[in-house]
């Protein structure tokens, strides 16, 4: 599956292992706006999803002005107050630089805030290998294929020479209505009978899997 000239890659649980600082960060969040504290399994069924949709699947009877405060309480958790480390995954840069090297076009396609993405751009040392970025500030939230659409219009590449890869049914499920090729990687949100209902070209278990079938 090296034929592709786009290679699209969601970041959290995809090449950035901080599932479980997302997860507190949101409980922590929660707690400050006096919201019932979601469950790990619930927390982690929302990743991927922009922080305003993740909000309203979590907490139905939820009001705008509470949104404002959950999201400002997880912002503040997520860059200054949770420590729970969230490196690269093992071997994520590598196959970064393997793909850049190889003159492949590379977009991150997330349901961070640009804030918090500019952040973990910095901290990696990532933000040269990647041709085009796009947050949830930019796009509507996933699954809506917006974010994929605007990613393939900015870089003049047609659905079919794009693949999507990620962790999470939203990520899978935007490829599917944008028209476009995923692979799923299941050591992030979501297992494989999750990913697989979404008809991924494939699905693998760690960058090193993953590499070994687009490189």
């Amino acid at each position: 599956m090296n034929n592709y000239q786009l290679y699209i890659f969601d970041w959290d649980g995809t090449l950035m292992d901080s599932i479980n600082k997302i997860v507190h960060s949101l409980q922590a969040a929660a707690e400050s706006t006096k919201l019932k504290v979601p469950c790990d399994k619930s927390s982690r069924s929302i990743i991927g999803a922009s922080l305003t949709e993740a909000a309203k699947i979590l907490f139905p009877d939820i009001k705008e002005v509470q949104i404002e405060q959950l999201i400002k309480h997880y912002k503040s958790q997520y860059l200054e107050l949770n420590q729970t480390p969230s490196p690269l995954y093992q071997d994520a840069e590598n196959l970064l630089l393997s793909l850049h090297k190889n003159n492949k076009l590379l977009a991150v396609a997330t349901g961070k805030g640009r804030q918090g993405l500019e952040h973990v751009l910095a901290v990696s040392s990532t933000k040269h290998l990647f041709h085009l970025t796009k947050s949830s500030d930019d796009a509507r939230s996933k699954p809506h294929p917006d974010m994929l659409e605007q990613i393939l219009l900015e870089l003049n590449v047609n659905a079919e020479d794009a693949l999507m890869i990620g962790d999470s049914r939203y990520d899978l499920e935007m490829a599917q209505h944008a028209g476009v090729d995923s692979i799923g990687i299941t050591h992030g949100a979501s297992d494989e009978a999750d990913l697989i209902q979404y008809r991924p070209k494939a699905i693998v278990h760690s960058i090193k899997e993953l590499a070994a079938l687009i490189l």
